[in-house]
């Protein structure tokens, strides 16, 4: 596999101000792979420990700080040496040792030398708990899912990869390399991003695998639940998840908690969708009430969207057979273009710094994502098929007036006055599509 994150960890083993790294993100996304791919790349040996398999590590870190009795204690489990800068040391699960997180600052005030990267299911939960967190010694990177490009190198369609790198206007895509991205996207709807169900799907093509690995990763999660959350909030947990594919199926995609339980508050829920969220799991888009600076002044906590990590794990979790891949265009339109939007924001949250928000003026008009692009804001609209006609974008440019406005679509590449209309396959390269866009309007 090939993953973009590849890079950001080579900028971060060449950093003069480098701190031990903390990789984040939904478990089973590929942290400890890529962690692995870099000690192979990039380093004469790795020295890996893994907190949930070897329960023993942790008496280590409890009875000392000293980073030099600590090196030595590695080194002999690990049966080699471990020399600064050519051995990458890998703490997996480190979420397990509260002591072993602690003493990531002692290995940046005290040996900065080392090279030390960690990752774990539920840092995300850790993270935000500052009191058992050593802030500020540390830096972080978020792992996601493999997006449609990382998914088409999976493939070996290393030729429609480079397709879409060269392209440099705004012109129509012709139909040979249409066709072909819009049915590796059909396949990427029924996979998603998890490397396991991607490899699953490249070495056999085999939905029924495809399908198991879904499903595994699912329970998993779900036994994450019971194993990590407060007692109070587990079956709470269970309930959320299990209503998100119905919360997207419906017109109006704002989450409603009676929709979980009859007679649900929010007061009671809070607690286990802020867990689900922090977990990586989930992500919670607020409904703006301005397109304006700062963004999180307009937001309204009230109203919100929830969407899953993972646009395969939506379709799973909603028991949407693959079947629908043979079913023309009906699995980008499938409950209300539920997966569609969960794609294409999927697309934004690795592009973009925070997350996008959506806009709606009253019962009239609803607009999927607004994105903050430097100091300008997007409104974005999410089409699942060829039909493209819709008055919220038309009513927000008359509100507004936006430089741009961004919609997805099957529809080929075009821009129409200050609507630029990007095919869904593109979602990944959005950035530069708008760069374009905004030089030709300038133009």
């Amino acid at each position: 596999m090939r993953r973009l994150a590849i890079d950001k960890l080579i900028l971060w083993k060449n950093s003069q101000q480098r701190k031990p790294l903390v990789l984040k993100g939904a478990r089973q996304v590929g942290k400890t792979w890529l962690l692995k791919e870099l000690g192979r790349q990039c380093y004469e040996n790795t020295a890996y420990f893994n907190f949930d398999e070897q329960g023993e590590l942790k008496q280590y870190f409890e009875t000392t700080k000293d980073i030099k009795r600590l090196l030595e204690s590695l080194a002999m489990i690990n049966g080699a040496p471990i020399l600064p800068g050519k051995t990458l040391i890998i703490f997996d699960e480190i979420q397990e040792c509260n002591a072993a997180l602690n003493a990531l600052k002692y290995f940046y005030e005290n040996a900065p030398e080392y090279h030390v990267a960690c990752a774990g299911s539920l840092l995300g939960i850790k993270v935000s708990k500052p009191s058992s967190f050593p802030v500020g010694k540390v830096e972080f990177l978020t792992v996601y899912p493999m997006t449609f490009t990382e998914f088409l190198w999976s493939l070996g369609e290393e030729k429609l990869v480079q397709f879409i790198d060269q392209i440099g206007t705004l012109d129509p895509i012709s139909d040979l390399f249409y066709n072909q991205l819009q049915e590796r996207l059909k396949m990427y709807f029924i996979t998603g991003g998890m490397p396991e169900s991607v490899l699953a799907w490249a070495q056999d093509k085999d939905a029924a695998r495809v399908q198991k690995v879904l499903r595994d990763i699912l329970e998993a999660y779900e036994l994450d639940f019971s194993k990590h959350a407060e007692i109070k909030d587990i079956a709470k947990l269970g309930l959320i998840w299990s209503s998100v594919p119905s919360q997207l199926s419906k017109e109006n995609k704002k989450f409603v908690y009676k929709a979980v339980k009859e007679g649900a508050r929010a007061r009671e829920y809070e607690d286990a969708m802020t867990w689900l969220c922090h977990a990586g799991l989930g992500y919670k888009i607020y409904r703006n009430t301005k397109p304006a600076l700062p963004v999180s002044a307009y937001d309204d906590p009230s109203a919100f969207k929830l969407y899953l990590v993972d646009v395969g794990l939506l379709r799973r979790l909603a028991l949407l057979d693959p079947v629908s891949f043979h079913e023309g265009n009906r699995l980008f339109a499938e409950f209300k273009g539920a997966l569609s939007e969960n794609y294409v924001l999927q697309s934004l949250v690795v592009q973009y710094e925070g997350l996008p928000r959506y806009w709606s003026s009253g019962a009239t008009a609803e607009v999927d994502f607004t994105l903050q692009r430097g100091n300008e804001i997007i409104p974005i609209e999410v089409k699942s098929d060829e039909s493209v006609h819709g008055k919220s974008l038309t009513l927000y440019d008359q509100k507004y007036a936006p430089s741009l406005r961004v919609r997805f679509s099957l529809k080929n590449l075009k821009k129409d006055g200050n609507l630029l209309n990007v095919p869904l396959f593109l979602a990944d390269h959005l950035d530069k599509f708008i760069d374009l866009a905004l030089d030709k309007k300038l133009a």
